[in-house]
């Protein structure tokens, strides 16, 4: 199966860090893509500017921001979309993602990722709001699914259904964290199963694994770790459904040598191997 844009398999990448930047720049280490931080170079030029630019003339990369809050009941943004649109064609960057959240109100910004309430009418704003960013890009939205640890009592539906529709509903793309499903299954007593289960394949268009910290009663969505055997199982399980499609492992504190976080976003490729080896054996018998 594939995305209904036809967005390429990008392979196996890790997220550019600037501890890694004279490393990379260097050895011109053997990567498939890089997920850039959209916010680290949009206000920013000098040196940062120059090694992206040069990272970005000799491998594939995605942008990926945390602060669109698309959920917002703000107005949009217009200016910060101007600044992510150049960032996106100056990098040629393969698509523009954020995260399912809202960030702020009333001008103010809480530099974090709130959970929504999951409702008709906040499906209906976030449908709306979606649509005009995907329109201003001139390119599908891609939507993250958050991790969370405090859930609305108002909500009318899970949080698998309303991204579903959502994705439906606003024409738009998902990147689906499996490690993020399971932090808030722990954390909100759901079986991760039925998430991944329900999310509509040919939506997705990248995947994003991570280590986090589990403190007993609850887990924290630190990206500081390697990821625990449940999400790479959940991460066996959707690729079963959606093929092959674009992984990215997050390393964000803590973070250690490049090598060491290649090797953990390689562990993807047995799972990626065994599920192109099933489809060649599918089709030899057709």
């Amino acid at each position: 199966m594939s995305n209904r844009w036809g967005f390429e398999d990008l392979g196996i990448g890790i997220g550019l860090r600037t501890v890694h930047f004279g490393e990379i720049l260097g050895r011109k280490p053997a990567i498939d893509w890089f997920e850039v931080l959209s916010e680290n170079f949009m206000d920013t030029g000098g040196r940062p500017m120059w090694v992206l630019d040069q990272i970005a003339e000799r491998y594939p990369v995605a942008l990926h921001g945390v602060s669109l809050g698309i959920g917002n009941k703000d107005p949009i943004d217009l200016t910060h979309l101007g600044k992510l649109k150049d960032l996106a064609k100056r990098t040629n960057a393969r698509w523009v993602s954020d995260h399912l959240c809202w960030t702020g109100i009333l001008g103010r910004n809480t530099h974090d990722l709130l959970p929504m309430p999951y409702t008709e009418e906040a499906l209906r704003h976030t449908v709306e709001r979606a649509r005009a960013v995907s329109d201003f890009l001139e390119r599908p939205l891609v939507l993250e699914n958050p991790s969370s640890y405090v859930e609305f009592v108002a909500s009318q539906m899970p949080e698998w259904e309303f991204l579903a529709r959502l994705a439906e509903d606003a024409d738009i793309g998902l990147l689906l964290d499996v490690n993020n499903v399971y932090v808030s299954s722990f954390n909100h007593r759901f079986d991760p199963a039925l998430y991944v289960d329900a999310i509509p394949a040919d939506r997705v268009v990248q995947y994003h694994l991570a280590g986090h910290t589990n403190k007993g009663t609850h887990i924290l969505d630190t990206h500081s770790d390697h990821a625990v055997d449940p999400v790479w199982e959940l991460y066996r399980r959707s690729i079963a459904r959606t093929g092959l499609v674009s992984t990215l492992y997050e390393w964000d504190e803590n973070v250690p040598e490049l090598d060491v976080v290649h090797a953990e976003a390689m562990k993807a490729k047995p799972f990626r191997d065994a599920l192109a080896t099933e489809a060649t054996l599918s089709a030899a018998v057709r």
